[in-house]
């Protein structure tokens, strides 16, 4: 599995980094930024969450 972000659809509001702070990050720049870590287990879960209360739906997970 894998994360797609639509930045230009993101609006920084860190929704997703209260869902997995592992993976979610909004810098000092006020942009979101991602970690590289692999989305598998209750990580993957949470990451599926993020995108889904996303309210911009700026996120999306794929199945590879």
């Amino acid at each position: 599995m894998r994360l797609v972000v639509d930045y230009s659809r993101c609006e920084s509001n860190a929704v997703c980094v209260g869902q997995a702070p592992e993976v979610f990050d909004v810098g000092d720049d006020d942009r979101l930024h991602v970690t590289e870590q692999p989305l598998e287990g209750s990580l993957g879960k949470r990451v599926r969450e993020a995108a889904r209360r996303c309210p911009k739906q700026a996120l999306s997970v794929v199945d590879d």
